[in-house]
């Protein structure tokens, strides 16, 4: 594979470079409390973060192909590493963490380099998304937990949620009612800025803000505490001491660190690619994000990541190519050079504020509220996932999350969508019996539909559904296998067992409707016989032939519909419904879907110069919903348009019968369409047209009554 440098740089526009280079600075400016703050959980004086916002961010975007994704010090490989320290029983800031440290950001920088000659961008597809969210939302509460406490005037919290709530507990014992204060009133202003004036850099004034609350007020003499100052200069060059760490624990360590970056920073960055219009080169991302940690390691940094906050605040100011990066690198540097005199006089309650406020939209609250309207499962898989990170820490939140992740997949196999099939009279097609009340089974036969895969997991789910469906007067079991693809050895000794067991009964077994490819499956793993015996057959209606159930199939119609095979003809979208496609497609919101689709066409008419005009283009040209409409819902679709004609523009509405005529008309064309192509659906519109319009006298009485007084005054006037 050929790698590409600086591919966001190609085909560069001058105009961009504007809001490139702006967007970059918010991103420097903001980045120093963040990175100098995520240092300290990971486990290394504050001054580090701003060493690792120097070269691995311009690393990464020699290397990135994402347009907008900026790279750094972030929370999650913080947690990860801070979390790890406290496991080894390694106090933060001594210099055996000082070696820790950037020895797991080697580590991460080397897993994510074999990850990337692997090709295991693909691992990603296996992380659902609520996993994911799960885990980013246990990291972010936790590091808000963790940084609360400096808040109240204490130090920053560590461990997992229980001993972080007790960590905090002993926090409000000893208030700085100062700290507090100014802590919240930072978070409010940060909020507030970010819901009404997303784009004004509320972080740099709030630190502005608390430069001079210590230069006049001298809050650091009320219990206010500060920054450590940071001398001047860029950063050394680190120097490993294998001899001083554990390697065992260094390289695991920073293995789960690697699956961490890969993983958030190539879902997070697929997110925001998708958004905006351009695709990605996901294994040459995995590759930016090792040169990346591995940078970080060189100056003594912690691992770094992609930052999905400050992404997102790149995103406000417009930033269009890793320009932004190379700006903020650039920026940082020079700070690092000639300006870290004002950061000894950073308040850290008002920092703390910026990071928790971060954080908190990094939360993935409006996912776990759509989880829990949508999927209940996936909302407990989401739950699962945070929960164990607050209790079990980051590491043990990696394995779970992944573990889960292969676990909803492994469950969304083993509990297929599944239906038995009968028939609704008067049509050919098979319909779920569970779904629609006019199905009806088709006498001594069980037909069964079943949508997945067939493999070990599922077999015996399958075997049950059958086995438990027979009756003593069952005939034939018919499988619509329509939706298998692949079969295993397990699977096919279950058909295999079935076939057998049916077949001792009396019962006639097939296989249909599968591709032909599953017949070669069922060759090559021995059970090629039942092909042979003709159990396997192409279509259900070969299967019903061969069994010997006479045409058309006799319906064990239920009591009280014996005379009404008509009324079976219509799905029930709602009663008595005629929409066809609609029905199939919005189900019970279908009438409310094709009133919207006749709003949207009467909005369409307004924009039409006059009846002449309307007439030339054609009803059916003009309106673009009708290309993909049956002719039943087309014909519904025009009745309920002239019930609408008193909306009609003021240069209409005085022809409003050469309006109807030009409705009705059309409707007359389709009708002779229908007799020329096909009697039976003829047959089919004139039904629905009448239960039409008896549901429209119900819905709508007064609209029926003025389309009649129209229709009067149109025939009067010819």
């Amino acid at each position: 594979m050929r790698i590409k440098l600086f591919p966001t740089l190609k085909d560069y526009r001058l105009s961009w470079l504007g809001r490139d280079v702006f967007a970059g600075l918010i991103i420097a400016a903001v980045s120093i409390p963040i990175a100098m703050g995520y240092a300290q959980i990971a486990g290394l004086p504050a001054v580090c973060g701003l060493y690792g916002s120097v070269f691995p961010i311009l690393l990464f975007a020699a290397f990135s192909t994402s347009r907008q994704f900026i790279f750094g010090v972030d929370a999650a490989p913080a947690a990860i590493v801070g979390g790890a320290l406290a496991t080894l029983g390694v106090e933060a800031g001594s210099p055996e963490a000082l070696q820790y440290v950037p020895m797991m950001a080697l580590a991460t920088g080397l897993w994510l380099l074999l990850f990337y000659l692997l090709r295991a961008d693909r691992m990603v597809d296996f992380i659902s998304t609520p996993v994911m969210g799960g885990f980013i939302s246990g990291i972010a509460l936790t590091i808000i937990l963790m940084q609360a406490p400096k808040l109240l005037g204490a130090g920053a919290g560590t461990g997992e949620l229980p001993e972080l709530l007790r960590h905090l507990a002993g926090a409000c014992r000893s208030v700085s009612w100062l700290s507090l204060s100014m802590g919240l009133f930072a978070l409010i202003l940060l909020r507030a800025a970010g819901k009404w004036f997303p784009r004004f850099p509320m972080a740099i004034v709030i630190m502005a803000a608390g430069v001079v609350s210590t230069l006049v007020f001298r809050v650091q003499e009320r219990g206010v505490v500060l920054l450590e100052a940071v001398t001047p200069g860029l950063p050394p060059l680190f120097l490993p001491d294998f001899s001083a760490v554990d390697l065992t624990q260094v390289a695991g360590r920073g293995l789960m660190v690697a699956v961490v970056v890969m993983a958030e920073t190539l879902l997070a960055e697929n997110n925001f690619a998708s958004a905006n219009g351009y695709r990605l080169d996901d294994r040459q991302e995995i590759l930016a994000c090792a040169a990346g940690n591995l940078a970080a390691g060189a100056v003594g940094c912690c691992p770094v990541n992609g930052s999905i906050s400050r992404t997102s605040m790149n995103g406000q100011y417009g930033g269009r190519s890793q320009a932004v990066s190379l700006t903020a690198g650039i920026a940082m540097a020079a700070v690092l050079l000639f300006a870290t005199g004002f950061i000894g006089y950073l308040p850290v309650p008002v920092l703390t504020a910026i990071v928790i406020s971060a954080l908190m939209n990094v939360v993935e609250a409006k996912l776990a509220f759509r989880l829990f309207r949508v999927s209940k499962n996936e909302f407990l898989i989401f739950l699962a996932a945070c929960v164990s990170v607050l209790f079990l820490g980051t590491i043990y939140g990696v394995v779970i999350g992944i573990l889960l992740s292969f676990a909803a997949v492994i469950l969304k196999a083993t509990n297929p969508p599944r239906s038995f099939r009968g028939m609704i009279p008067g049509r050919e097609a098979y319909y779920d019996l569970g779904k629609n009340r006019y199905a009806c089974p088709i006498r001594n036969v069980v037909i069964y539909r079943f949508c997945e895969n067939l493999f070990f997991a599922n077999a015996k789910i399958f075997q049950n559904d059958i086995e438990g469906s027979v009756r003593e007067d069952t005939k034939a079991v018919i499988v619509d296998a329509s939706a298998v693809n692949s079969i295993d050895i397990t699977a096919a000794d279950c058909l295999e067992r079935l076939a057998e067991s049916l077949k001792r009964r009396g019962i006639r077994f097939y296989i249909t409707e599968h591709a032909d490819t599953v017949n070669a499956q069922m060759r090559a793993l021995g059970i090629g016989h039942l092909i042979e015996e003709g159990a396997v057959r192409r279509t259900i209606l070969a299967a019903l032939k061969d069994a010997g159930i006479p045409q058309p199939c006799p319906l064990e119609v239920p009591e009280g519909m014996e005379n009404s095979p008509e009324t079976a003809r219509f799905l029930p979208a709602e009663e008595e419904n005629t929409l066809e496609e609609f029905a199939w497609a919005f189900g019970a919101e279908a009438v409310r879907e094709i009133e919207k689709t006749v709003r949207h066409i009467m909005a369409g008419i307004h924009g039409i110069g006059d009846v002449e005009e309307l007439a030339q283009k054609g009803l059916r040209q003009r309106l673009e919903y009708w290309h993909s409409l049956g002719a039943v819902d087309e014909d519904e679709l025009l009745r309920r348009i002239e019930l609408h004609l008193d909306e009609l523009p003021g240069n209409m509405a005085s022809n409003r019968a050469m309006v109807l005529e030009l409705i009705e008309g059309r409707r007359r064309r389709l009708r002779e369409q229908l007799r020329r192509e096909s009697w039976q659906e003829l047959r089919h519109l004139e039904q629905s047209r009448e239960k039409l319009e008896r549901r429209l006298e119900k819905q709508d009485p007064e609209a029926v009554r003025k389309w009649r007084e129209w229709q009067r005054e149109g025939n009067a006037g010819l």
